[in-house]
């Protein structure tokens, strides 16, 4: 399975989670479209642009359960969670909900969005380990006041690998009269989607991780009485389009300036590519990946002496577990790995992350399990992680 991928066969690459691999079979389209884009540049992007992109976005539609006409390309989730805070009309006092488990560089954005505006933000505490699905949603409402306008929240965690219930907290908070904001950066192909039904206010998500489009390829999707109000960060041609064949939204968000389309024009292939892999297509693909990182999990677990952080179901096709010892807090630069993770990749060739989590002085391991990984490499891992462990 691995030679589908250029990964690099000396390495043991067990980090799928923080940017993904394209497989070769994709890479080789988009090359093509690369060729051909290059060959006639005005008859690609001028003449036949528009129907390349509704094809690829149709598809793409069809495979996260949404209306074509609210889904908008964007080059990764950080811009489409951008787009939405600057899309929704916040106000001075109005509360912005967030979880202790949410991306940095999203987190970062609300906080500017409530600079800008006058809003606050307030941090809802997710403990880790997370007994249930229940135990979130519950954190969720106790946060609640009557000021709160707005929850900005992961679907699947980055640090902790949870599989957040964002369908009971949409349905929740929206008869609160709450709008959520959910970062879905790596749901798509793990989790099955169904866009229209769960109906978020926005959910964006990047299709370069768990579809292995090439970087660069994902997705926003804005409900439609929001439609109206939301605009791409880069104002361009469709501000003052004239067009009626499409609507302003459509207009507005498939043409931001001269860019390479061709992550997104590649998301089709990427996503009939992983349906080929066994023949149970993606189905098959789900439950091997999820089981392989509900036996990789125990597997370290036993090995290294730690505790089950959360049930299998709050998994998807990654696992995190908190490793003994405080992390090395100095004055580093922000992003720079920890130790550990410097080691395991100098000593063995392992590439995994270890997340650093000052707030609850903790450091997490994260394992991805994608069709390429074997359970023999996360055997592998937890020798190697013997000796280096307090």
């Amino acid at each position: 399975m691995k030679p589908r991928w250029l990964l690099d066969p000396e390495v043991l690459f067990l980090n799928h989670g923080s940017f993904g691999a394209c497989p070769i079979p994709v890479l080789e389209l988009q090359q093509e479209l690369r060729a051909r884009m290059e060959r006639e540049p005005v008859l690609f992007l001028g003449r036949r642009f528009d129907a390349m992109l509704d094809e690829a976005r149709l598809e793409l539609a069809q495979f996260v359960g949404a209306d074509p006409e609210g889904l908008a390309f964007v080059p990764n989730a950080t811009a489409g969670v951008n787009i939405a805070l600057a899309g929704l009309r916040l106000a001075p006092g109005d509360e912005l909900l967030v979880t202790d488990h949410e991306y940095n560089a999203c987190r970062n954005a609300l906080e500017v969005a409530a600079l800008r505006t006058g809003a606050r933000v307030s941090t809802v505490h997710i403990p880790f380990p997370c007994p249930s699905a229940d135990t979130v949603v519950d954190a969720v409402l106790s946060a609640l006041t009557p000021r709160t306008r707005l929850l900005l929240v992961d679907h699947i965690t980055s640090p902790t690998a949870l599989v957040l219930p964002v369908d009971r907290l949409v349905r929740e908070l929206g008869a609160r009269g709450v709008e959520i904001i959910v970062d879905g950066a790596h749901a798509p192909g793990q989790v099955p989607l169904a866009l229209d039904s769960i109906s978020p206010a926005f959910y964006t998500g990047n299709c370069h991780k768990w579809l292995c489009a090439p970087k660069g390829a994902a997705f926003l999707w804005v409900r439609a009485d929001l439609r109206p109000y939301v605009r791409p960060l880069v104002i361009s041609h469709g501000a003052n389009s004239t067009r009626t064949d499409r609507s302003r939204f459509r207009v507005e968000f498939d043409w931001t300036g001269t860019a390479d389309p061709t992550p997104f024009l590649s998301i089709p292939a990427s996503i009939r590519f992983l349906g080929t892999l066994f023949p149970g297509g993606m189905e098959e693909l789900r439950a091997r990946n999820h089981g392989l990182a509900v036996a990789a999990r125990a597997l370290l677990v036993r090995e290294l002496g730690l505790e089950i952080p959360c049930p299998d179901d709050l998994l998807g096709f990654m696992a995190s577990v908190v490793l003994p010892g405080s992390p090395v807090l100095s004055d580093e630069a922000p992003g720079q790995a920890d130790p550990l993770q410097d080691a395991l990749w100098e000593k063995h060739r392992i590439e995994v992350p270890i997340i650093r989590w000052p707030a609850l002085g903790v450091r997490l391991l994260r394992i991805s399990c994608q069709a390429y990984n074997r359970f023999e490499e996360y055997t592998a891992l937890a020798a190697a992680l013997r000796p280096l462990l307090p």
